[in-house]
């Protein structure tokens, strides 16, 4: 009897153990969890920004993404099962993105993971995602009528898939990569296309402005 009461005693106090360190981490998950939110609002916001080319701004957005970023992480770190949930990695890869997007739309250098502050799977899954959005910014360019900003957008969509074509390594080392580089293929394919149309377009139509020229150069009655 004396054994089972003692073993009670020792149970008591692993229980409460227990639920102090539960506790604790789950309220590091809440806090970690409401700043990840956060940083994905601030990196949208900044990326809206960005497409209405309103670089100061989406600057000080960026700002606020990365202050929150670190605080979801430094509230998860003491915690692996918090940290590595997927709630961190899915923030860091947002912010990833937003940093690309304004570093390649402002025409600044690209950042390292250093710089952003993440690992290397949330760095080249937010690399990946960033394909998207300079996708939309070429689109606005060719309906601006600016083929060769296009171009340029193309070369650096293209550069950063010839980039991720080459990490071939398991899903599980590096966050679904390959899902991401897959879906960036496509979005190249496509984005290509447009822009091959827009061009041709834009040729086919300065030949026929040509034409037209010399059409009323050679009849008077053509003219203005």
């Amino acid at each position: 009897m004396a054994r089972t009461i003692g073993t009670l005693a020792a149970l008591e106090a692993i229980a409460e153990r227990a639920r102090d360190y539960l506790e604790q981490e789950n309220q590091a998950r809440e806090r970690a969890l409401a700043k990840t939110r956060e940083v994905i609002r601030a990196s949208a916001n900044t990326i809206r920004a960005v497409h209405r080319q309103e670089f100061e701004r989406a600057g000080q957005l960026l700002a606020e993404a990365q202050q929150a970023l670190q605080g979801a992480t430094a509230a998860a770190a003491p915690y692996g099962d918090v940290m590595y949930a997927g709630f961190i990695h899915d923030a860091q890869k947002e912010f990833t993105e937003a940093t690309t997007v304004l570093a390649i739309l402002s025409g600044r250098p690209l950042p390292t993971p250093e710089d952003v502050g993440v690992g290397w799977p949330a760095y080249l899954n937010g690399l990946g995602e960033a394909v998207g959005e300079l996708r939309r910014f070429l689109l606005d360019s060719l309906r601006r009528g600016e083929l060769s900003q296009g171009e340029q957008l193309l070369q650096a969509m293209e550069d950063i898939y010839d980039v991720l074509v080459t990490m071939d390594y398991p899903d599980a080392i590096t966050g679904g990569l390959r899902r991401t580089t897959d879906s960036t293929r496509g979005i190249l394919e496509k984005t290509r296309g447009d822009l091959t149309v827009a061009m041709r377009q834009s040729d086919l139509e300065g030949q026929l402005r040509i034409l037209a020229d010399q059409f009323t150069r050679l009849d008077p009655a053509k003219r203005t």
